[in-house]
């Protein structure tokens, strides 16, 4: 199996979870968590965790926060060389959810941003597959795809990200674009993307793969109990690139990648700590 390196965000997450169905205006009790986050590297973090060596290029700040970062980093097993510490704030994301551990709002302040020149170019040439979180600023995600020699997975993220990539993306080559339908639709709007699979994300819905070979259509894997569904994109997209690289066929992959979501969503963590390779094989 060869290694990945993933280009895209890193910040601390601020988690807030009513302990009853929330009122508004007014505080309701319930737990707020701290832990290291980002889009990029949440899926390296998953990378990682089921066994492929996974390299961050991200940037976080002079501060505790980006401490934390790095230190959870290392923890879970990703490689953080290509992570860059600058004069800014690390970047926090605040959310609220309700009390089954659906989003209802959040806030983002990054103000600790990936710059083209914190990029490690010659790592990126390397690896045997590029994997570019669509938060990044469109000349740093130009930098990044071009240094890629092989090849590219791209998830826009959210609907405005994925506007805003339109243009970058019409008549780019990927490998993989891994959306949700909103963005997959937005991202669309800029004209065809050319990827040789493309993977629609549809939540309780399941998923529809498009390969050479044809159109596939994934239910979700069970899950007995719901319990935070923050961090299921991510985990599906990791859970992907692992089995793939590991030999797996683009509909084996997105299955995997399923059990892999059921497992995130059954767990209070945005990554699952106890995420591992046989734990998914376990249950497919």
């Amino acid at each position: 199996m060869g290694f990945v390196v993933v280009v895209g965000g890193a910040n601390v997450d601020l988690m807030g979870r009513p302990a009853d169905p929330p009122l508004g205006a007014t505080s309701n009790p319930g737990r707020v968590t701290i832990t290291a986050g980002g889009v990029g590297r949440n899926i390296a973090e998953n990378l990682a965790r089921l066994g492929t060596e996974t390299h961050l290029i991200a940037v976080v700040g002079e501060d505790p926060h980006g401490d934390l970062v790095l230190a959870a980093s290392r923890a879970a097993g990703i490689e953080v060389s290509g992570v860059r510490r600058v004069d800014a704030a690390t970047g926090t994301y605040l959310a609220l959810l309700d009390d089954s551990g659906e989003l209802l709002g959040g806030v983002s302040d990054m103000p600790a941003v990936l710059e083209p020149e914190h990029l490690d170019r010659e790592l990126i040439a390397a690896a045997d597959l590029v994997v570019l979180d669509g938060n990044l600023a469109p000349d740093t995600l130009i930098a990044a795809w071009d240094a890629a020699s092989g090849p590219v997975a791209l998830d826009p993220v959210s609907v405005p990200k994925a506007v805003r990539l339109a243009p970058i993306a019409a008549g780019r080559r990927l490998f993989l674009l891994s959306a949700g339908t909103s963005e997959y639709a937005a991202l669309s709007a800029g004209g065809p993307v050319i990827a040789d699979l493309t993977w629609e994300r549809r939540g309780p819905d399941g998923s529809t793969l498009v390969t050479p070979d044809g159109v596939h259509r994934f239910a979700p894997h069970p899950v007995d109990d719901i319990v935070d569904v923050t961090g299921a994109g991510d985990a599906m997209l990791a859970a992907f690139c692992h089995a793939w690289l590991g030999g797996a066929t683009a509909p084996e992959a997105a299955r995997y990648a399923h059990v892999v979501a059921a497992l995130t969503v059954a767990s209070p963590h945005p990554v699952r700590p106890d995420l591992t390779d046989e734990l998914v094989r376990r249950q497919l």
